[in-house]
């Protein structure tokens, strides 16, 4: 049971790494951007088939999504997927380097971020956030069971101070 759970674990950080990878690089093109480009990307993508057609849910999506993005300021844009993903990234890579204090980071940073998408999901009933917001929830109850763990054995390993009886 031990060794599935450390699989699940590294394989659910390992996916939110690449997920803050993703913002990182979302937010770099950000800055390189312009509105135009980003309503002809959309545009395009949303004509994919694979996005079910221009006329789909995900195409509608795809096409609201980039005329938030135009009607926000793409800078803001680009500093908020460039912090996100790089707080994430970094906290991330030291809960893999098995870092003790990174686990209660990481619990913390992802609560603060699920406050944030839950306030957006009210606004927005975005089914995206939504799920990113679940995922991260299994994230957070993933990190506090391994780092409750991680007390225990360090409590165990830690020698106890014999205390000594005077007389």
């Amino acid at each position: 049971m031990s060794s599935r759970f450390d699989t699940v674990f590294k394989i659910s950080v390992i996916l939110k790494g690449l997920d803050a990878l993703v913002e990182i690089i979302g937010g770099v093109l950000l800055l390189f951007v312009t509105r135009s480009d980003i309503t002809r990307f959309a545009s395009w993508l949303a004509k994919n088939p694979l996005a079910g057609g221009s006329h789909s849910y995900i195409a509608s999506s795809i096409n609201h999504s980039a005329q938030q993005l135009v009607h926000i300021s793409t800078l803001l844009g680009a500093i908020y997927l460039l912090s996100h993903g790089i707080i994430k990234l970094f906290v991330i890579i030291n809960v893999l380097r098995d870092k003790y204090w990174a686990y209660p980071v990481l619990i913390v940073v992802l609560l603060g971020f699920c406050i944030y998408q839950i306030i957006s999901i009210v606004s927005s009933h975005s089914i995206a956030v939504t799920l990113l917001t679940v995922f991260d929830i299994f994230i957070i109850v993933l990190t506090w069971i391994e780092w409750q763990r991680k007390r225990k054995k360090r409590a165990e390993s830690t020698p106890k101070e014999e205390i000594p009886i005077t007389s």
